[in-house]
């Protein structure tokens, strides 16, 4: 039988603690699936990360159409990261279907944070995956 698609499988919040507190200056940890659902979140609140999941799968989904412009690639994104005033933002394929995101103060190690998002996704890959969806149920 299947489920609806807004119940977690399990939670996953546990998974992004280590990331928060090994990367001083994190502010926000979100896992989203490609559609952009919230599939887990440290640090913030559900409306914020809700907000962030649904701007990462727009996001993702333009950086996928530049992707296509590199004929030797695979036409998928892996890293985006954004600078703004005030902090940095990095988006970052972590499974089947699914987006790791982080917001950061400026003042972040940038090539910490790359390097620990890098092992978050080479160790929990297969649990940070979103399963198919069909009529918006996971199969």
């Amino acid at each position: 039988m299947s489920r609806q698609v807004t119940q977690p499988r399990f939670n996953m919040d546990w998974m992004l603690r280590d990331l928060a507190s090994s990367v001083p200056e994190t502010r926000h940890v979100v896992l989203l699936s490609s559609d952009g659902l919230c599939m887990a979140q440290v640090g913030t609140d559900k409306d914020t990360a809700d907000r962030l999941a649904a701007a990462c799968a727009g996001l993702q989904s333009l950086s996928g159409a530049i992707a296509a412009e590199f004929p030797e690639g695979d036409g998928r994104m892996r890293l985006v990261v954004i600078e703004v005033d005030g902090g940095f933002f990095y988006l970052m394929a972590a499974g089947i279907s699914s987006y790791l995101a982080v917001l950061a103060e400026d003042s972040v190690d940038a090539g910490l944070m790359g390097q620990c998002m890098r092992d978050l996704v080479a160790r929990l890959g297969e649990h940070l995956s979103s399963p198919p969806r069909v009529d918006g149920r996971v199969t």
